[in-house]
């Protein structure tokens, strides 16, 4: 095992947004930043399109200014391209770390030998994170590992001891098999039991979505941090909620005003022209299929979940106010409405 070192620093006391596909956005990277997130990471990059200079990943790769910490999550099945493109990730682009993703489950991508494939080869996962050590010997490096790729094959602890062994200054767990996708609620007695087994710092991913949920995971299982993404998409001021170690219940006007800053990010980022503006709807559409599913849950409806969590559960329709139960409904005709009427600053609090 490598002893710690001042470049696992990094990852100790902190609440980072998860790298995700389509949801780890720069516009929306930069809204959880305002919120507090700790630490925001670019969307997944395949190594050998980055080695062969595809000029698709290059929009992927861009940061703001406001992202500081801000890391490059790559995926690769060959150590030397992977290695390769942790050093041009480095060099041409910029970054404060870089993130191995060992956990992406996606049908397209395993089956090329990527992300969650990985997990089945210890051996191979050691020499992938190696051979990034050696390309980039001074930079934080974490590896993203879920806890195996199926109930049959539960080996979180053989794979993170030789992520470590290869040389990664911090882990990211997420408490599912590949096979489990998002269908379980996370196990955190084996994240715990990675942090116990490990010297550098593990932070914990999975089912984060009330401040009750973060106080519970960092008392038990000994992570030095958090990483959340459901959670985030659901409700970017959950950063402010764990900053502040307390809930926030935004009124209807306030999460208007939410979209519509995110909608001036977009915009901002995207372009204010045709082109650009579909791309904001796009995506503000995507979103709203997770912003939908906000509830203002209290600590006693947390507290009679257990030990379930909320994040899994489906509650009934939000009735009563009807800009509030807008928001909360799933009907992508309704999602088409919303961004209507926040384009035609038609909404509470315009």
């Amino acid at each position: 095992m490598t002893e710690t070192n001042d470049r696992s620093a990094l990852f100790r006391g902190v609440t980072a947004l998860a790298p995700m596909a389509t949801g780890g956005n720069l516009p929306y990277r930069r809204l959880c930043r305002e919120f507090g997130a700790g630490m925001t990471c670019c969307e997944m990059i395949v190594a050998h399109k980055l080695v062969k200079g595809s000029r698709r990943e290059l929009p992927l790769l861009r940061r703001h200014p406001d992202e500081r910490p801000f890391g490059i999550q790559l995926a690769g099945s060959r150590p030397e391209v992977l290695a390769e493109a942790a050093r041009l990730a480095v060099e041409r682009h910029g970054c404060d770390f870089l993130d191995l993703n060992f956990g992406c489950p996606i049908d397209v991508m395993v089956r090329r030998g990527l992300g969650a494939a990985v997990l089945k080869r210890p051996g191979r996962l050691e020499a992938l994170v190696a051979a990034v050590r050696r390309a980039v010997p001074d930079v934080p490096l974490v590896v993203k590992l879920r806890t195996g790729w199926s109930e049959r094959k539960v080996n979180v602890l053989d794979t993170a001891r030789a992520a470590v062994a290869g040389g990664a200054d911090a882990l990211v767990v997420h408490g599912r098999t590949r096979e489990q996708r998002y269908r379980r609620a996370a196990d955190w007695e084996l994240i715990a039991a990675v942090a116990a087994a490990v010297p550098v710092p593990v932070l914990g991913n999975g089912d984060i979505l009330t401040v009750w949920d973060a106080r519970r995971r960092l008392a038990e299982t000994g992570v030095a941090g958090l990483s959340i993404a459901r959670g985030a998409l659901i409700k970017p001021w959950i950063f402010r909620e764990l900053c502040e170690d307390r809930p926030w219940y935004p009124t209807t006007a306030e999460r208007w005003g939410i979209l519509r800053r995110y909608l001036e990010l977009a915009r901002e980022h995207f372009g204010d022209d045709a082109v650009g503006m579909e791309r904001v709807r796009r995506f503000f559409l995507w979103h709203m299929e997770f912003w939908h599913r906000y509830r203002p849950w209290t600590e006693r409806q947390w507290r009679d979940a257990l030990p379930g969590v909320l994040i899994q559960q489906r509650d009934e329709p939000v009735t009563g106010d009807p800009e509030a139960a807008l928001l909360a409904s799933p009907d992508p005709a309704d999602h088409e409405r919303v961004w209507r009427r926040l384009l035609d600053g038609d909404h509470p609090g315009a």
